[in-house]
């Protein structure tokens, strides 16, 4: 029965995070759809994005303060009306509105991960977070193909009911199956808040990894922003659906999330790091060497998403083990910075792409990967210092 826990809450991460990436395949449909420019469509993915980041900062603590069974009922009954209005939207302004509030609303799968950790006890806590964030990565990467396909056939509304009727089924499953999760922090939601500056304070491998990561996540969104506008300026007329083909390319690189996990225990932490963030930086270069040939950005998707997910889950996993008491804040604050990070690169990715095409994309995206990497390298003053104090 735990097993099967863990699995349907693996299921769940990815498919409530979906819900911040239905919109990148769909956003030159949505600008035709609401009349407005390329660049004014990518506001949309910017604002979940950010929508996303501030719902962490100012909910995702109370996974430390409340039970989170009760948390995770009332987040997907939210994110499910968010969902519904963004779907009716008839006006471009509520349409960003509801953007954002389908992000501020949707920071279950980040509930999820210290949950799986305390369900599954000491031993196998690192594998069940694995399989969690092997969910949430799997969602992301398919959430483009999903939308990219029914909204080609069914319009882009239609991707949005049926992300509503999902959070629906979830709710009532995870009702079910969740165990009650007692709270570790006994003050108040003010001082909880106050507390995230004392850890941000106290970890610096918290706060390398955290600008690291938005970096990343920044070069990762400069490209999944601008792939449906490179795609329709070829001569092929590529759709939404080639769009989101895409992310099944990526797919391949998912079982890196659980298997980054396991190695760590064999390899040392920073290392993974390191070789995560190369191949993010390759990624950049491959994709600027693609000379307008589609199927030249496939190696390049394989390796982006590889390098992400390695670099993700590993620092993940080492902020978990900061402060065991504190789970859901150093979670907080390392995700508000990422997605903070991913905001960042979708609103650079319009302005590149607007500005330098292609060759902007990739220029802009190698540039965030080139200075994560170097972020990344501060890890092994660290480890030299932590092995010889």
């Amino acid at each position: 029965m735990q097993r099967f826990t863990l699995w349907v809450m693996a299921l769940t991460a990815g498919l409530v995070v979906a819900n911040n990436y239905y919109n990148q395949p769909l956003l030159a449909a949505l600008a035709v759809s609401f009349h407005v420019t390329q660049q004014s469509a990518s506001a949309v993915a910017a604002l979940t994005q950010l929508g996303y980041a501030l719902g962490m900062f100012l909910l995702l603590p109370l996974g430390d303060k409340i039970e989170r069974r009760c948390l995770v009922t009332i987040m997907l009954a939210l994110a499910c009306v968010m969902l519904l209005l963004f779907a009716q939207a008839a006006d471009f302004r509520l349409l960003l509105v509801f953007a954002f509030f389908i992000g501020f609303t949707s920071i279950v799968p980040q509930i999820l991960p210290p949950f799986a950790a305390k369900l599954a006890g000491p031993e196998k806590a690192g594998e069940a977070v694995g399989l969690v964030m092997g969910g949430l990565l799997l969602g992301i990467l398919l959430s483009r193909f999903v939308s990219g396909q029914i909204g080609t056939w069914l319009g882009w509304q239609a991707v949005y009911y049926m992300a509503a009727i999902i959070m629906v089924i979830l709710l009532f499953a995870l009702r079910i199956l969740l165990p009650a999760a007692q709270p570790t922090f006994t003050g108040n939601y003010l001082s909880l808040l106050s507390s995230l500056t004392a850890l941000v304070r106290r970890h610096a491998v918290l706060r390398i990894t955290s600008l690291a990561a938005a970096l990343q996540f920044g070069a990762f969104s400069i490209f999944w922003t601008t792939l449906a506008f490179y795609l329709s300026s070829l001569h092929r007329g590529y759709t939404a659906s080639d769009a989101g083909l895409f992310a099944l390319v990526g797919a391949a690189g998912v079982m890196a999330a659980p298997a980054a996990g396991r190695l760590s225990s064999r390899i040392k932490p920073t290392t993974l790091l390191l070789i995560g963030g190369g191949l993010m930086l390759l990624s950049f270069l491959s994709f600027a060497l693609s000379f307008g040939n589609v199927l030249a950005l496939i190696p390049g998707i394989i390796i982006m998403d590889l390098g992400m997910q390695v670099s993700h889950v590993i620092s993940m996993n080492r902020n978990y083990q900061l402060d065991l008491q504190a789970v859901s804040r150093l979670n907080t604050l390392y995700m508000v910075t990422r997605f903070l990070g991913g905001a960042l690169g979708t609103l650079v990715g319009g302005i590149v792409w607007q500005q330098g095409h292609w060759y902007g994309v990739c220029i802009a995206g190698a540039s965030f990967c080139a200075i994560a990497l170097i972020i990344q390298c501060r890890l092994l003053r660290i480890d030299n210092q932590s092995v010889h104090p």
